[in-house]
């Protein structure tokens, strides 16, 4: 799944939150989810996998001192 397949996925999930139903479509699918509960799990996971795959590499610049006597 690509970043904007979840993305669209995620928005999909939250207008289904929004409207306070448990059951909608997202893209081509059609959910329902048990309780809200689980459409928050749903939600809370698809934001974290977002959140990592947007995640980039950082460089890490540590300076140091010398001091010569």
């Amino acid at each position: 799944m690509t970043l904007d397949d979840m993305e669209r996925r995620l928005t999909g999930l939250l207008d289904i939150r929004h409207r306070g139903v448990r059951s909608g479509s997202v893209g081509s699918e059609r959910v329902e989810y048990q309780s809200d509960a689980d459409l928050a799990r749903a939600i809370a996971d698809l934001e974290r996998r977002i959140a990592k795959a947007r995640k980039t590499a950082r460089r890490v610049i540590r300076p140091y001192a010398v001091k010569d006597l």
